[in-house]
């Protein structure tokens, strides 16, 4: 009787056993499915690229700030970091632009890592917006920036960085070289001192909000860093990078996770989704269905949570300031390899 119980006992253990190994195999494969599924080829980026290749006849550089209306709107990049962080690009990989509002989201990183995200949120909201990226938005009745994604909120964000004079912009410029692993950038003279020049209506800002008593300190330098970070040179490669990193709660595409932070990169993530493409975000939402931000350099960095990073790059803009081949290749992305949130 005993030998009977045990020998059936043993033979349930080994089903069991094995129940677990080919439940985990089934696991492991389908894990490894869906990401070579999501991987992206050379020969679907180029065949997007030249798909979209002519929809810069239908949008405008930006001229409003007289540098950036210099730029070929003819120019197109797109560029993905694979959830294996490998690289591929196709179109104008090697042409420099400046990040302006992309930089929004690591000023933001920055500041809530210095000062937490209650002390940030307290002088600003997490709301989205149907207003343009420069509109004041509630800063003339409520007192306070709608969200850090518009200019209020972002030259607010950038004045919460700590430090004197270019100490809150050398975070910025350093912490954009780190995740992009890119030593060589730098931002563009000639931009920030147009950007300087003309932002009037930053400037405007920027006095409502040290009027409201958000932004202490004399003179301009913290509106000046704002401006500054929205010249720093990149390629489309480091927008893709910048994609990746916050998709992976903030580690690097090569793997370095000396800033590995679930919470921030959701907070991040987060605000990009309804606030990244400005008045365009509840349709960008619907349409492409991911983390994303643009600049009105014409790049857009966008994020697939867990698995990549994306850069598209193209300078003719659409009536909402965003990049409009660049969101034209986003989509035809998102919808190849089905990497909406919501598919």
């Amino acid at each position: 009787m005993n030998r009977t119980f045990g020998l059936i006992t043993a033979l349930l253990v080994l089903s069991y056993t094995g129940r677990i190994d080919v439940c985990q195999a089934q696991q492991t494969t389908s894990t490894a499915t869906v990401k070579d599924a999501k991987k992206i080829d050379q020969a679907t980026l180029n065949s997007i690229l030249e798909k979209n290749s002519q929809h810069f006849k239908l949008g405008k550089v930006a001229d409003y700030i007289p540098e950036l209306g210099k730029a070929n709107a003819q120019s197109i990049a797109l560029s993905v970091v694979n959830n294996d962080g490998t690289l591929v690009s196709a179109g104008d990989i090697h042409q420099k632009f400046t990040i302006q509002s992309i930089s929004k989201i690591i000023a933001l990183m920055i500041a809530v890592q210095e000062n937490g995200e209650k002390a940030v949120f307290e002088k600003m909201g997490y709301f989205g917006t149907d207003k343009p990226f420069n509109h004041f938005g509630n800063l003339e009745t409520m007192g306070k920036p709608l969200n850090p994604m518009m200019n209020a909120g972002a030259i607010l964000t950038t004045a919460l960085i700590k430090g004197n004079a270019e100490e809150p912009f050398a975070k910025i410029l350093k912490m954009i070289r780190f995740i992009t692993n890119n030593e060589q950038i730098d931002y563009s003279h000639a931009v920030y001192n147009s950007e300087r020049e003309t932002g009037h209506r930053n400037r405007g800002m920027f006095y409502i909000m040290r009027n409201n008593g958000l932004i202490d300190g004399e003179g301009e330098e913290k509106l000046n860093n704002y401006f500054k970070q929205c010249s720093i040179e990149i390629t489309v490669e480091d927008l893709a990078k910048i994609g990746y990193f916050f998709a992976n709660h903030c580690v690097r595409y090569d793997g370095n996770k000396q800033f590995q932070d679930p919470n921030l990169s959701q907070l991040i993530q987060s605000q990009m989704l309804i606030a990244g493409m400005y008045e365009f975000s509840g349709e960008y939402a619907r349409t492409v269905g991911l983390p994303s931000k643009s600049g009105v350099g014409g790049g857009i960095a966008v994020s697939v949570p867990r698995y990549m990073g994306i850069g598209a790059f193209s300078p003719a803009l659409d009536q909402h300031g965003n990049s409009l081949a660049g969101y034209h290749m986003i989509l035809d992305l998102v919808n190849a390899k089905h990497l909406s949130l919501f598919d």
